[in-house]
């Protein structure tokens, strides 16, 4: 006689709780995917649908069903904290271009000149600083790095299995590492800018001295921001092609 056992309900109820407590809280986090600009409604039916996606392939790596509620939870706050750890130093890295944007607006002169970036929870910045972000998040899905993205949420089971206990000190010394190389990467991209305010502000400097009648950075304002929008305008494609390498740099670390 043929019989079909209902045992199996509650253990996949339970992985499958576990699997969406880790992929929700990173993509709640994580950039591109994780954006203000996308309704909540549908952030909350793709980490459902993705963590439906993990389920087969996750499911041995799910410890056994503990047989009391506060193992439960134990594991399922463990899965969460896991998942806010590496989505929040996944979004540090992409503060390179809040770095980079605040840099070419100071060297040109429009660091007044502020505008909502919806990448930073709607928190206002520079223009430059908007418009790359805005920018990164773009070509991200362009270049189909978001593909890597999911694929590090997939990979992060080997390196923070949900048994691997969290300790603090790790998740501090990486969330450092990652904020001095999102500022490296960031001072990286806007390194022509700096070079360029150098000389000049220099130059500026030196005909103030020669002709002290003459205000002349006042004069040489607008050519100031001329320069600096045609020198931004050649070096972009340099600027987020340097960002992109930097972005799947750092979630190849994800996958080992």
């Amino acid at each position: 006689m043929f019989t079909l056992s209902l045992d199996w309900g509650p253990a996949a109820a339970y992985s499958y709780m576990i699997i969406f407590a880790r992929v929700g809280s990173m993509l709640m986090l994580m950039p591109a995917l994780g954006e203000n600009t996308i309704p909540v409604r549908m952030r909350l039916t793709f980490a459902l649908l993705l963590a439906f996606v993990f389920y087969p392939l996750l499911a041995e790596a799910i410890p056994a069903r503990p047989n009391d509620f506060a193992g439960f939870l134990e594991i399922l706050f463990h899965e969460l904290a896991v998942g806010l750890i590496i989505g929040a130093i996944i979004r540090i890295t992409v503060m390179a271009t809040q770095v980079a944007g605040a840099i070419v607006a100071f060297q040109t002169g429009l660091s007044g000149a502020m505008a909502a970036d919806p990448t930073q929870q709607g928190m206002q910045s520079a223009v430059f600083a908007s418009f790359l972000s805005f920018l990164g998040v773009t070509l991200i899905f362009a270049t189909d790095l978001h593909h890597v993205a999911l694929a590090a949420i997939y990979e992060s089971y080997e390196i923070f299995t949900p048994t691997t206990p969290i300790l603090s000190e790790d998740p501090m010394q990486l969330a450092l590492r990652t904020l001095a190389g999102a500022f490296s990467v960031g001072v990286q991209m806007a390194a022509p800018f700096i070079v360029f305010g150098l000389i000049f502000n220099l130059g500026a400097g030196i005909l103030a001295r020669l002709m002290p009648q003459l205000q002349v950075y006042f004069i040489l304002m607008p050519a100031n921001i001329l320069a600096g929008l045609v020198l931004f305008a050649l070096l972009l494609l340099m600027m987020m092609g340097w960002y992109l390498t930097a972005f799947e740099n750092h979630l190849a670390m994800w996958r080992g």
